[in-house]
């Protein structure tokens, strides 16, 4: 593949057209990761029938305007970039079960509130970004399994959470949470849940109420939630090194 002056990958329509892959279902998943680089290849949102992308540990700052014309995608990977913000094209994925946006530099300013258009959405991932809030759109995310806010900004969890009909897990570690409002009453009356010392430490939110008992625990799938921090994984890859050598 040819590479840019300077570093980084320059992606032409017809290398892409050839390095997509057929899946055992018979999706067609097309993969640039590990590359350096620096732009989203514009030329991949005229692969309207990919149904796999994944762009994860590149230097991308942006996503392209046009994002939304890949509207068969059912997963996008763009975790460990620079991203500073999502276009609202996004919300066109209507075909989206999982999203990764982990390990990026994005902020709450920059989540378009067309998240929420993402109605088959089960997976979404923004641990270890600069968030302190959710756009309040998300509330229509009723297809929503699992959702990871790690290593960000947020001092109370957004109280539309806890409506979302089919969340089952949430990974709050590592926020400066301080109160969490529980939605759905407990039977014994409280309207909230104040977390202990050890919970801030990094324990995750537990919602209470007749209709469920969860215990939102951090998700465990490689590419939906990672279980260390960036430095963390950083430290231990380091030690094993030296201990090898």
């Amino acid at each position: 593949m040819p590479k840019k002056k300077g570093g980084g990958t320059k992606v032409t329509l017809k290398a892409a057209k050839k390095a997509v892959q057929k899946t055992p279902e018979g999706l067609r998943r097309l993969t640039y990761s590990k590359l350096r680089m620096a732009a989203f290849p514009v030329c991949l949102v005229k692969l309207p029938n990919l149904h796999e992308l994944q762009l994860c540990r590149n230097l991308m700052r942006e996503l392209p305007e046009n994002l939304g014309n890949l509207s068969s995608l059912k997963w996008l990977d763009l975790h460990t970039n620079k991203l500073e913000s999502v276009p609202e094209s996004i919300g066109k994925l209507v075909a989206l079960t999982h999203l990764n946006l982990s390990n990026n530099c994005l902020t709450s300013a920059g989540l378009p509130s067309t998240l929420g258009s993402l109605s088959k959405l089960k997976t979404l991932n923004l641990g270890l970004n600069k968030l302190d809030s959710l756009p309040p759109s998300m509330e229509a995310l009723e297809s929503l399994e699992e959702l990871s806010l790690f290593d960000n900004l947020f001092t109370t969890i957004p109280e539309f959470i806890d409506a979302l009909p089919n969340l089952t897990k949430l990974n709050t570690k590592r926020n400066p949470l301080s109160c969490v409002q529980d939605i759905k009453k407990s039977e014994a009356g409280d309207s909230s849940l104040c977390l202990s010392e050890e919970q801030k430490e990094g324990d995750s939110v537990r919602v209470k109420s007749k209709e469920r008992s969860l215990r939102y625990a951090g998700l465990t799938v490689p590419n939906s939630v990672a279980k260390l921090n960036q430095d963390e994984w950083r430290i231990r890859k380091k030690f094993k090194q030296e201990t090898v050598n």
